[in-house]
């Protein structure tokens, strides 16, 4: 992986982690997400219409079906997200399980569909990176005895919804050559037409309490999840999937330390130990 790539994924880890800790901190809801994504698509349409002149974007009706794909896959993402937190997961629980699995299963999908052949040292790395965020859990023998076993189970099909959008997204900017920031905010629109009227039929009223109760969090979240995913948009252009997506998982350490220091979920040994069997899996990645 290069440089640049690596920076990129980094950059988006931070970023990722980042709202998911202030969607957890603000006790989240269908009236968060919705307005979210809404203000997200007012914010870079500006941004998206500049890129688009710039790199000649030519529109294609199979770059509408990638992107109602994407965007549909996402809306269950971002649903099961949020029902894993408010199911009483834990931030250091819930968010290393799901971005632990999306990327293994992304990896093997890679090599069996895409005909990616990553080196040993990047599939070691991956490796190291799953296991690390499985530590970072705690004992999984002790799941289905605890509190949280229906938000682990949120968070596992979370991860597997990771590992479909990752793959479609993939081939929508590397094979179809879509503008990562066009594709984002296309894939964008078409979940906001899902989003918008399921939260206001689940939740009458959610948005409006959200945007009264909530509004940094609303903002914060809005303006930095797209950001996050069109930085790692930006790598898979010329970066294997089957390397971007476990680079990714260094965002769980940024998540581990947020939910230890500021949400005080404990053990900062245990996550000390996992932080470091990801860096070294990231080096892994860099050398392969």
């Amino acid at each position: 992986m290069s440089l640049v790539a690596l920076l990129l994924v980094v950059t988006s880890a931070f970023i990722h982690a980042s709202w998911n800790f202030l969607l957890k901190k603000s006790g989240g809801g269908s009236g968060i997400i919705a307005l979210s994504c809404a203000l997200s698509l007012v914010v870079y349409l500006p941004v998206v219409a500049v890129a688009a002149v710039l790199q000649d974007y030519t529109f294609q009706w199979i770059h509408l079906a990638l992107m109602f794909l994407s965007g549909m896959i996402h809306t269950v993402y971002f649903l099961l997200l949020d029902r894993a937190y408010r199911s009483g997961g834990d931030l250091s629980i819930v968010y290393p399980l799901a971005r632990a699995t999306g990327p293994l299963l992304t990896i093997l999908v890679a090599i069996l569909l895409l005909g990616e052949r990553p080196g040993a040292f990047a599939l070691a790395g991956a490796a190291l990176i799953g296991v690390s965020a499985l530590v970072l859990t705690g004992n999984p023998f002790a799941w289905h005895k605890s509190d949280a076993r229906h938000a682990v189970g949120f968070a596992l099909l979370t991860g597997f919804f990771i590992s479909m959008y990752t793959v479609c997204d993939k081939y929508s900017v590397a094979t179809w050559l879509i503008p990562p920031l066009v594709f984002d905010w296309g894939c964008n629109f078409c979940r906001c037409l899902v989003l918008l009227p399921y939260a206001h039929r689940a939740q009458p009223g959610a948005m409006a309490k959200a945007w009264r109760e909530r509004r940094g969090t609303v903002l914060v979240v809005g303006g930095l999840s797209p950001l996050s995913y069109i930085l790692v948009l930006s790598a898979m252009v010329f970066t294997p999937v089957s390397l971007v997506a476990p680079a990714r998982e260094v965002s769980i350490l940024f998540a581990a330390l947020m939910g230890a220091h500021f949400l005080k979920e404990g053990d900062i040994g245990r996550r000390a130990f996992a932080a470091g069997g990801m860096v070294l899996g990231i080096a892994g990645l860099a050398l392969g």
